[in-house]
């Protein structure tokens, strides 16, 4: 029987347009591009250049540091072009799909009795290693060094997230596959944390149940409750979303599919739709979006971490939610400050929405405005309220802020990845951008010390 930790801090935003548990059909992906940015501590080395054919599984780009680490096409057909930015950055690259599936062939590997070196070789070759990543810095693991531990999270409790019960059924051999495989690259542990009640059965793997508001999804949370990063260790995480993808690899099948939500208020039908990465959301949402006269706007990703990329943005390869809400740059409020707030969602209950309890039950339609600008850092102790963590939050980034490596590391620098002070940005009164700052103190951070 799985254990179970009930988180009591955190906050569930409930918004309007929830995806309803079915599986529709989107349009096909006429073109994907795959975005280098997308693998945090990688540097892109192109292989392919324009008009070149290649199948689905080609290497697209390696990592200059470990060109082992290859990143390869989700579908076949033709590169259409290598984006570059300024100083020749990498931006993308573009494969336009021919539709007719062909792959690379990929040898099937048993995880059961093949070894460490054997499956590391096939998920690299594969070109799914990028989907595991390192704690600390949160960036694609290094395949020459062994983990402490491996956690796993099969659950995602950010606004509007897929249920991971919905979107594993009918793939159950393909996760056990994957789990496997990952329990031979680590001496310790493959660590699985579950939604509470969802009754995961996993062979070799501890399977941990959370209970509690989001971020109990986060895996830097599951991580804190169950075996925290000491200072020196090293342990990697996957999503379990990722690990069914590895799954299908390790059976011979290029596979990049993934089932996520098409969610938002400004959605027609919120559903689920399998779509690959790097497709347009304009393929996905075609026809499913309310034609409306004020802006909207388009999310790779969920409200709190995802990016604002526009209607002829890409899914991300990380990304399981497809989101539209009204973006409020448009918006006028005549005395909107003064109002009573029956309509005004507030944590702190300053409106009389928290005062008659409709907080809590109304689903909630929330456009995109910051609603003030940027000010001086207010300690209030909000953040506190909403990060589950045996971790101080502000003293944290009030020590990134200022680069102070010993107070970092004291902090807990390595135990965090920039999504888990989403809310912290969310509840913050100052509008500071909290997850910028951690990101570009982790960055910097990993160059200093390694």
């Amino acid at each position: 029987m799985a254990s179970l930790i009930k988180l009591n801090k955190g906050l569930d935003i409930n918004l309007a347009g929830a995806a309803e548990q079915k599986l529709v059909s989107v349009k096909a992906a006429d073109k994907v591009t795959l975005v280098p940015d997308d693998f945090v501590g990688s540097t892109p080395k192109v292989v392919v250049k324009a008009g070149e054919a290649v199948k689905a599984g080609d290497v697209l780009f390696t990592d200059k540091l470990h060109p082992e680490i290859k990143f390869v096409s989700p579908v076949s057909g033709t590169v259409e072009e290598v984006v570059r930015g300024e100083r020749r950055k990498v931006l993308g690259v573009v494969v336009v799909n021919d539709g007719k599936g062909t792959s690379v062939e990929l040898p099937a590997v048993n995880p059961t009795s093949a070894s460490a070196d054997e499956i590391k070789s096939a998920l690299l070759n594969a070109g799914v290693w990028p989907f595991i990543k390192q704690r600390p810095y949160n960036v694609v693991a290094n395949p020459e060094v062994q983990p402490r531990d491996i956690f796993v999270t099969a659950m995602d409790t950010a606004p509007l997230a897929p249920d991971f019960a919905f979107v594993v059924k009918g793939q159950e051999e393909d996760l056990q596959r994957g789990i496997s495989a990952l329990a031979k690259l680590t001496a310790g542990k493959v660590y699985v944390g579950a939604k509470a009640g969802s009754k995961l059965q996993l062979n070799n793997a501890e399977v941990v149940e959370f209970a509690g508001p989001h971020p109990a999804g986060n895996v830097s949370v599951q991580i804190n409750h169950i075996k925290p990063i000491n200072k020196g260790e090293q342990v990697w995480t996957v999503s379990a979303f990722d690990v069914i993808v590895m799954g299908r690899a390790l059976a011979g099948k290029v596979d990049f599919t993934r089932t996520i939500t098409v969610a938002g208020s400004e959605v027609v039908s919120p559903a689920y739709a399998k779509v690959l990465p790097g497709q347009t959301l304009a393929s996905i949402l075609d026809g499913n979006v309310k034609h409306v006269e004020y802006t909207q706007r388009y999310i790779a990703g969920n409200v709190l971490t995802g990016q604002n990329a526009g209607k002829d943005g890409v899914v991300g390869f990380f990304d399981n939610t497809v989101t539209v809400i009204p973006d409020g740059g448009d918006t006028d409020e005549l005395f909107g400050w003064i109002t009573p707030g029956l309509n005004r969602y507030s944590t702190s209950n300053t409106g009389l929405s928290g005062l008659f309890g409709l907080f809590k039950s109304k689903k909630w339609t929330l456009d995109a405005r910051l609603k003030g600008g940027p000010r001086a850092l207010i300690v209030s102790g909000t953040w506190e309220k909403v990060f589950p963590m045996d971790i101080y939050p502000e003293e944290l980034y009030k020590a990134v802020l200022t680069y102070n490596i010993d107070k970092m590391e004291a902090l807990g620098i390595y135990e965090v990845a920039p999504e888990d002070f989403a809310l912290c940005e969310f509840v913050d009164a100052s509008k500071t951008p909290v997850q910028q700052v951690i990101a570009d103190g982790l960055v910097k951070l990993r160059k200093e010390m390694e």
